[in-house]
């Protein structure tokens, strides 16, 4: 094994000592055939809670409140009182484990169940507009496709699949899948299908979600500005988004619309959990709120507490960054150096820094371990336009999201990926899944992506399966 000491400065202005808060060094044994993938957030697990445990650095009441915010994450919240309360009315999920199983991305339904299924429940956010941009009257941003008893869900979700086959230069085939989608059963009455965009998108993996809220923006910025590749078509921008009164730039989310982790949104949005920066119900105003048998009561309004919800913040941020593996099997070097052969490295720019701060939870704890890190997640963090052409629609979805036009996608971090069927027992990847392995999410890239796409289009065989292998090292 090789030793690497990660120095980490206490700063007084930060907490009084390190103590059982945090280690002054961290001596890092990293196993031969990995490489640290997170500085010291970096994970040496293979399992299915390669995404689902704390880095080294967690410990004393960090430690506590981590588990507190784990069980949290977890736990099925409920329509009944008191703690693990509120659910609903209408909801998405009913935990925040329900679509990010082990911390990462529960299987869609789009696919087992074209939609919906049986029991309303997608693991995904269905977001709908109006063609022009606007609010159908009576509902919200997303669709909620549950409901506790009594109250109806606003809609369900149906998928229809598209298949086309494909070939490589060398015979070999792939298929495409293109999702159509359409909502049913409108809790009050039906909205026509040509006014509606309707667009999907599964859960996120929370895989170095504390290294991306420590990135350094600076960095970014300066990637935006020299990221302008006119031979392969490549030039990424920033999306800025105004939260809390501030504009900043976003860096999480498919868009990159948000600057955090959305923990507070979740909570109300995705399981209908009112709190401080969101007290009122998701289903305010809707008439089956007034009029309903159950909802003419005054609805009881639970409430998560913002302690509670910064140990959810904090657990996302302290989990570990699994390792890089086989580094040095031949075909996954082979695969990376064809990784870098196809300008894919343009994009999924492979080494960051954090900012020396680390980052700050959201009401105000700082994390100090996630500064002055080098990191490898495999992303610029830019928005990219991702092209409209393959089999008609490409990847553009139509939605808007801050300064992002619906082509235009935050390129991917790839840190964690090749465990996500071990972690979460499918490969379905892309913002909504469509793509059912790595070939088919390569040869769905379109715009600024097709010249890289178009080279591994023509690399021999062997050549595109290193490069996934080399994929399914990270």
């Amino acid at each position: 094994m090789k030793r690497i000491y990660l120095y980490i400065i206490c700063l007084l202005s930060l907490f009084t000592a390190c103590g059982e808060e945090g280690l002054d060094v961290l001596d890092v044994e990293v196993p031969e055939g990995y490489s640290l993938s997170a500085g010291t957030s970096t994970i040496f697990l293979n399992s299915s809670k390669a995404y689902d445990s704390p880095a080294d650095w967690v410990s004393g009441t960090y430690s506590s409140r981590f588990n507190r915010g784990d069980k949290l994450y977890d736990d099925m919240r409920t329509s009944s009182g008191g703690y693990g309360g509120g659910l609903g009315p209408v909801y998405a999920g009913y935990s925040c484990g329900s679509c990010h199983s082990n911390a990462g991305r529960t299987k869609p339904a789009g696919w087992a169940d074209h939609g919906s299924g049986p029991y309303g429940f997608t693991s995904a956010l269905i977001y709908v507009t109006r063609k022009n941009g606007a609010f159908f009257q009576g509902y919200g941003r997303v669709i909620h496709d549950q409901a506790i008893y009594g109250v109806s869900a606003e809609g369900k979700l149906k998928v229809d699949w598209q298949y086309e086959t494909f070939s490589f230069p060398d015979g070999e085939t792939y298929e495409l899948a293109l999702p159509t989608y359409t909502i049913t059963d409108w809790y009050k009455g039906d909205i026509s299908p040509d006014d509606l965009f309707c667009t999907v998108r599964i859960p996120l993996r929370h895989v170095g979600m504390g290294q991306i809220m420590a990135l350094d923006p600076q960095e970014i910025e300066a990637l935006a500005r020299r990221s302008n590749y006119p031979e392969y078509g490549i030039s990424g921008r920033c999306n800025y988004i105004t939260e809390r009164g501030v504009r900043c730039l976003g860096v999480s989310g498919n868009k990159a619309q948000h600057a955090d982790l959305t923990v507070e949104l979740g909570f109300s949005s995705d399981m209908g959990v009112t709190n401080s920066r969101y007290p009122e119900e998701i289903c305010e105003g809707q008439l089956q709120m007034t009029e309903g048998s159950i909802m003419g009561l005054l609805y009881d309004r639970l409430d998560v507490s913002t302690e509670d919800m910064e140990n959810v913040d904090l657990y996302m941020q302290s989990l570990g960054v699994p390792a890089r593996r086989d580094v040095n099997d031949p075909v996954v070097k082979r695969g990376e150096s064809m990784f870098y052969e196809a300008k894919c490295h343009l994009c999924h720019v492979a080494t960051l820094h954090t900012r020396p701060g680390g980052s700050t939870l959201l009401n105000g704890t700082q994390l100090p371990w996630l500064g002055s890190q080098t990191i490898h997640p495999y992303s610029d963090f830019l928005l990219h336009d991702m092209g409209s052409e393959i089999m008609g629609k490409g990847l553009n979805d139509k939605y808007v999201s801050g300064l992002a036009a619906g082509n235009e996608w935050r390129t991917t971090p790839l840190w964690g990926i090749g465990l996500q069927e071990r972690v979460n027992g499918h490969t379905y990847f892309l913002h909504d899944g469509r793509a059912r392995n790595f070939v088919e999410a390569i040869m769905w890239h379109g715009g600024e992506g097709e010249a890289s796409k178009n080279i591994f289009r023509k690399m021999p065989k062997t050549d595109r399966d290193a490069l996934v292998a080399f994929l399914k090292s990270l």
